[in-house]
C-alpha cells in the first residue's frame, strides 16, 4: 500500500519560514517525479515545485527564489523549504508522486501565513 505523508505545515507570520516534508512508504521516490501542489480556498490546485530525474527542479514563478524543493533518497523523503512567506502562500499543500501508470497523493498539510 502506497502512502505519502506530509508534515511541517502550520501558522507563520509574513516573512517567516517553514519546511514541509513528504515521506513515502510503498514506493521509492527516486523512481518518481515528485511535486508539491497547493490549493487555496476557492482556487484551483496549482503545481508549486517539482523535482525530476537527476534532481532537476522547476518552480512556479510566484515562488522562485523563495522556495526550494529537495529530495533525500536515503530517507525516501521530499522537502519543500519555504522562505519569505507571504499571505498569498496560504493554502493546503499536497505532495504528489507520478510514475508510469501511477499517480499518488498525500492528504495535505495546511500552511497559513498571517500576522
Amino acid at each position: 500500500q502506497v502512502q505519502l505523508v506530509e508534515s511541517g505545515g502550520g501558522l507563520v507570520q509574513p516573512g517567516g519560514s517553514l519546511r514541509l516534508s513528504c515521506a513515502a512508504s510503498g514506493i521509492m521516490f527516486s523512481s518518481y517525479v515528485v511535486g508539491w501542489y497547493r490549493q487555496a480556498p476557492g482556487k484551483q490546485r496549482e503545481l508549486v515545485a517539482v523535482i525530476i530525474w537527476g534532481r532537476s527542479t522547476n518552480y512556479v514563478d510566484s515562488v522562485k527564489g523563495r522556495f526550494t524543493i529537495s529530495r533525500d533518497n536515503a530517507k525516501n523523503t521530499v522537502y519543500l523549504q519555504m522562505n519569505s512567506l507571504k499571505p498569498e502562500d496560504t493554502a493546503v499543500y499536497y505532495c504528489n508522486a507520478k510514475g508510469v501508470g501511477a499517480d499518488y497523493w498525500g492528504q495535505g498539510t495546511q500552511v497559513t501565513v498571517s500576522s
